[in-house]
């Protein structure tokens, strides 16, 4: 009897259509997945069976009528809980938002929905995104699917963790600072940042306003591909002032291979301290294999990215700071009873309902927002964008895409990164690209040869060449599936071990 996990979503979709199974049945097996594996995994916040469903009678219902199916008819979806969904709670894994009902759809969730999959519940989260390995929810870890004393990374610790372990076909999350990428690193999954504006933020709770975007995760590129497909393809959202008309098909093309196409490679973040040698190593020969495939190796130099890091802890607590002003303890979320004025009632709502993380970035926004300080630190990091921006700009004219580290090593036990500056550090490869407003994907490897744990490179393209993108990851997918033996181009890592086959059955 074959179990959810071992499909992907075009063979989950064309299953549904071709009636050897129903959408129903796929819901109630990914709910009693999600129900088998969950209680070790912790990836989500609510589940949501009367929407998937629901979701899935209506797909049903059409089938049995003769309607055409969507694309994604019948996928399991997770989705990040800082975005809303009419019949859950929006909480973004904080004490502040903690009863708060969703009052409207996300238009990235509607437009995954549209496309025929199935909400089977709300992930785990950092509190607010502040995070890198979802230790900073204030209801609980998520625990790695590959180990489970292990972080999953972070923000969308929950969505990764889900793919990983099998609990959802696809899932979505927001990238900040490499909050897609990260954790979809760690956990062994293909996770897509979409070039800035690519995807509606309407209706997603917002971190830093300029560096938001919504991805998806999956096992595969081609899955991750279809997810861009029903995200981007109906075109611009007039709700999102900075989304863009950009719909094409991000399946189109995902086999062309990378022959004659230049990769970039720079020699400088391949030797920064804190890359582990088996991070190096399985980037190397993912190097090695697009070099097999055709593609050219040329090295290139983004003189600007020591201050990436620097720029984006300006930036992103400066936009949190405002963006987190409207928690104020009156309109909505928690409010501190018993208080005799208002000035007392913001105040002690704020320490209340917000983490220590929360506390830490909002602090240093308001600081650095500061007369005095503003024009020293503010200012500068802007002109650093710029220069940052310019750089990648400089390198596409050498290169079609770049190619790096997704995280500098595989995934690390909880507590281990005490030091916040040392957390702020694993996101060293993914924050530029945020800044710079271009796409980037992670893409696994396999499991490294020290830790075992999964492994992946990151490719990185210029703005809107998001379809071009996936090629190299498919590219590199290929290879990666080569070296592990999987002679029909299969991803290199499915489900964790520990997870597969256990729940899910489909009859």
């Amino acid at each position: 009897m074959a179990t959810l996990d071992t499909l992907s979503a075009a063979q989950i979709a064309a299953g549904v259509s071709a009636g050897d199974f129903t959408a129903t049945e796929v819901a109630r097996a990914a709910l009693d997945a999600v129900e088998t594996r969950d209680g070790a995994v912790q990836a989500f916040l609510q589940v949501s069976p009367e929407l998937a469903l629901d979701a899935a009678a209506r797909i049903d219902a059409d089938r049995a009528a003769g309607k055409p199916l969507p694309p994604l008819a019948g996928v399991p979806l997770a989705i990040k809980d800082n975005m809303m969904l009419v019949g859950t709670r929006t909480t973004c894994a904080s004490r502040m938002l903690e009863n708060y009902e969703s009052v409207y759809t996300a238009t990235c969730v509607r437009r995954m929905l549209d496309a025929g999959c199935l909400p089977i519940g709300k992930a785990n989260m950092d509190e607010f995104a502040f995070g890198s390995s979802t230790e900073s929810s204030a209801f609980h870890r998520t625990n790695n699917p590959w180990d489970l004393e292990r972080v999953p990374g972070g923000s969308s610790g929950g969505s990764a963790a889900a793919v990983a372990a099998g609990e959802a076909t696809l899932a979505l999350g927001s990238d900040t600072g490499g909050s897609i990428r990260q954790p979809a690193s760690l956990c062994g999954v293909v996770g897509m940042k979409p070039t800035y504006g690519a995807v509606s933020r309407y209706g997603v709770v917002a971190f830093g306003s300029s560096l938001d975007q919504v991805g998806p995760f999956g096992r595969s590129v081609a899955d991750v591909a279809l997810a861009m497909n029903a995200l981007v393809g109906p075109g611009r959202d007039p709700k999102d002032s900075t989304s863009q008309d950009c719909p094409v098909d991000f399946t189109e093309h995902l086999e062309d291979g990378v022959a004659g196409k230049r990769v970039g490679i720079i020699p400088a973040l391949m030797e920064a301290d804190g890359l582990t040698a088996e991070v190096e190593a399985a980037v190397t020969a993912a190097a090695e294999s697009l070099r097999e495939q055709g593609a050219e190796l040329v090295e290139v130099e983004l003189p600007s990215l020591d201050a990436a890091i620097a720029a984006y802890y300006v930036l992103g607590p400066c936009e949190a700071f405002s963006n987190l002003a409207r928690f104020d303890g009156v309109r909505y979320g928690y409010q501190e009873p018993d208080c005799a004025t208002l000035a007392e009632q913001s105040s002690l709502s704020r320490a209340h309902g917000f983490g220590a993380e929360a506390k830490r970035r909002q602090m240093l926004g308001a600081w650095l927002l500061s007369s005095g300080v503003y024009e020293k630190y503010y200012l500068a990091a802007q002109k650093a964008r710029t220069l940052i921006t310019r750089d990648y700009a400089a390198a596409y004219e050498k290169v079609d895409v770049i190619l790096m580290p997704a995280c500098p090593r595989t995934a690390f036990k909880f507590g281990e990164l005490s030091d916040p500056t040392q957390m702020y550090l694993s996101d060293l490869y993914t924050i530029s690209i945020n800044i710079a407003g271009n796409g980037g994907v992670s893409v696994p490897l396999g499991l490294g040869a020290d830790s075992g744990l999964p492994t992946s490179a990151q490719l990185v393209g210029p703005a809107f060449q998001d379809r071009r993108l996936l090629t190299f990851a498919r590219a590199v997918e290929k290879g990666a599936a080569a070296a592990a033996g999987h002679a029909d181009g299969s991803p290199a890592l499915a489900v964790a071990p520990d997870f597969a086959g256990k729940g899910g059955e489909l009859a």
